[in-house]
């Protein structure tokens, strides 16, 4: 498992260790593995100052197996960072890998020259240095590395993790806040083994479907189990993967209420039985956990498997590649409710949550059309391998492909070609308005930075932060697919 090591809770002056860091036995009487919780690193308890080294290590995800890894500040995956809307937070990200690398703050609304794409590239043995302005809603963001040509494989092998945004409104709300105890981050990635080590595919197969596991990973371990408390949990999900869409539900169909989508929290809770989650996108769920009965959290098959069964490529993703892919379900985490000391957190998920005023369409000044190339007449040959497009060109470092006004309001138009493709923009928040010509589907609401298309989806998008020194980015959120050129990028000023 991962080198998270044992978290402890400093507590009313004395040591409370989490509940999730001890061994649990399974019904067989067998140890299973715990959940792991990242460190949290809470910016104003560091004196808004956060440090993370970029590093390479060993990772056992399974017993005697080691296998290599990248991580911030250990083997695999980073720490939660917390920050508090209206500091200005200093990061100091130090790269002791012996390639480029890059941090970008997915979902955090800064200027262009703060993003960590592609353009603020930390080079091995270099520290960078950004100060970052939280200026937004609390929500639950992510982290990883965003240098071209290599994003896919450095998040593969780890370089990924969560960053939390809270605020006043947020904590009067009297949500679930006890990290690690009721407020659990939870990284779900797909990623391949073989004899209990990591193996990165790769070949045009994995270029044109991005990488695929054949073991569900939550926060660096397989098939974890998690003890919760008897009562209400949020639930923080963070689809890590490369590739792979989740469709997320309960073994017992129990209902849970969404609360926040990308940007933040919703106006009202969504009382639903089971969630989409594409590459890219976090959602916050609360379960209620008080029958006291064990339960598992599964997914169903990924949006995208039965086109890639078309395309000829199902075998990419392993041994277990059939399982994997088509399986009615399959376990991502286990949960073991036990009574734990009661928290100030309410009993019951909330009706109401935040009011947000929703932008207009009627004072968007321009209209633009995305389309994301792949297949024939999407692909081009590329550096002796396959490429991708968007509008028919791939990515060009040196091409601005878009030029926004700084506080214009606009509607992106996107589409996808063959595949269901998740859709991030850098630096800002955007409403669906339209799904195929028609109203946007439940889980298209809240404040969103990725979202999933393939039938046209009309964005109602506000361009609030600069980027005229360094671009912003908009891409596919299939790794592989950004690193082959399904990437553009913009300018805002």
């Amino acid at each position: 498992m991962p080198s998270f090591g044992r978290r402890s809770l400093l507590v009313g002056g004395g040591l409370l260790l989490s509940a999730c860091s001890r061994p649990l036995a399974s019904a067989s009487g067998t140890a299973e593995a715990n959940l792991p919780i990242p460190p949290l690193l809470d910016a104003r308890q560091q004196g808004q100052v956060i440090n993370l080294r970029v590093q390479a290590g060993k990772t056992s995800f399974y017993p005697g197996r080691p296998s290599d890894t990248l991580g911030y500040n250990g083997s695999y995956l980073g720490p939660t960072l917390r920050v508090q809307r209206g500091d200005d937070v200093k990061l100091a990200v130090a790269n002791s890998l012996s390639a480029d690398t890059t941090v970008h703050w997915h979902g955090l609304l800064i200027p262009g020259e703060l993003d960590g794409g592609p353009h603020q590239v930390i080079a091995p043995g270099a520290t960078w240095r950004p100060t970052l302005p939280i200026r937004q809603p609390a929500a639950t963001l992510f982290y990883h590395s965003h240098v071209h040509g290599l994003t896919a494989e450095q998040v593969y092998r780890g370089l990924a993790g969560v960053l939390l945004v809270t605020d006043e409104e947020e904590r009067g709300l009297g949500l679930p806040s006890e990290y690690g105890i009721d407020d659990l981050p939870l990284v779900i990635q797909d990623r391949q083994f073989q004899d209990g080590r990591l193996v990165v595919p790769s070949g045009m197969m994995i270029a044109m479907q991005g990488r695929r596991g054949d073991t569900i990973l939550v926060n660096g371990a397989p098939n974890p189990l998690a003890a919760v408390p008897t009562r209400l949990v949020r639930l923080r999900l963070v689809n890590g993967s490369n590739a792979r869409i989740y469709d997320l539900s309960f073994s017992d169909r129990r209902s849970f209420h969404w609360i926040a989508a990308e940007g933040g929290l919703l106006e009202r809770a969504v009382e639903l039985q089971n969630l989409t989650l594409a590459p890219g996108q976090r959602a916050e769920v609360l379960v209620d956990f008080a029958d006291g009965r064990t339960v598992s959290l599964v997914t169903g098959p990924d949006a995208n498997a039965s086109m890639m069964g078309m395309m000829g490529g199902a075998g990419m993703m392993g041994s277990r590649s059939g399982a994997a892919a088509h399986s009615p379900t399959i376990t991502v985490l286990r949960f073991a409710p036990r009574p734990m000391a009661k928290s100030g957190a309410r009993a019951s998920a909330p009706d109401l949550l935040v009011p947000r005023v929703r932008p207009d369409p009627a004072k968007a000044l321009r209209r633009r059309r995305l389309v994301l190339n792949m297949g024939m007449g999407g692909m081009m040959r590329s550096r002796g391998g396959m490429a991708m497009a968007i509008n028919g060109k791939p990515f060009d470092m040196g091409r601005i492909d878009e030029r926004v006004r700084l506080g214009d309001m606009e509607i992106w138009e996107v589409s996808g070609q063959m595949l269901n493709h998740p859709i991030h923009i850098h630096g800002v928040h955007f409403d669906v308005l339209r799904r195929g010509g028609e109203r946007p589907d439940l889980l298209d609401q809240g404040a969103r930075d990725t979202i999933l298309v393939k039938e046209p989806v009309e964005l109602l998008i506000r361009f609030d932060q600069p980027a005229s020194t360094a671009p912003f980015m908009y891409h596919c959120h299939i790794l592989e697919h950004e690193d082959s050129g399904m990437m553009g990028q913009f300018t805002v000023s």
